[in-house]
């Protein structure tokens, strides 16, 4: 144990039994630094893009685990650049809009649609899903 620098001490004399009759005190600081003190550092490493799982292609049917659409089927689009995976149900088939969801929360099944005939949109992007900010 070792016993911090930044108190101050007090030598005492008691009674009793002690070796010398004498025991140091410490005192707790009475000023403490404002902004003294390094701060630390922020992470420095970039975030690394999310791997798509092999098995998830333009076209593989899906199955949602989670969410408000949890055990319907939809259709995997694309990958978004934050990972996550923009999916349809499409909406007129079984009522699942366009939506993002995050790949650890689906299941790839074997069945694949052919997509390859459908354009789809650079606007429908993370920005495009994000909600819209309250201006106060």
């Amino acid at each position: 144990f070792k016993r911090p620098t930044d108190q101050t001490h007090i030598t005492m004399e008691v009674r009793g039994k002690s070796k010398d009759g004498k025991r140091t005190l410490y005192e707790k600081r009475r000023f403490y630094p404002t902004e003294d003190i390094p701060q630390r550092a922020g992470r420095t490493f970039k975030r690394n893009p999310t791997k798509l799982r092999k098995s998830i292609t333009p076209g593989t049917v899906l199955i949602l685990l989670a969410g408000r659409f949890a055990g319907k089927r939809v259709i995997f689009l694309k990958q978004l650049d934050s990972g996550l995976l923009l999916v349809t149900g499409p909406f007129a088939i079984n009522g699942v809009p366009m939506r993002r969801v995050a790949q650890t929360n689906v299941i790839a099944t074997s069945t694949s649609v052919d997509i390859s005939s459908i354009k789809i949109d650079n606007k429908f992007n993370d920005a495009y899903f994000r909600k819209p900010q309250n201006k106060k």
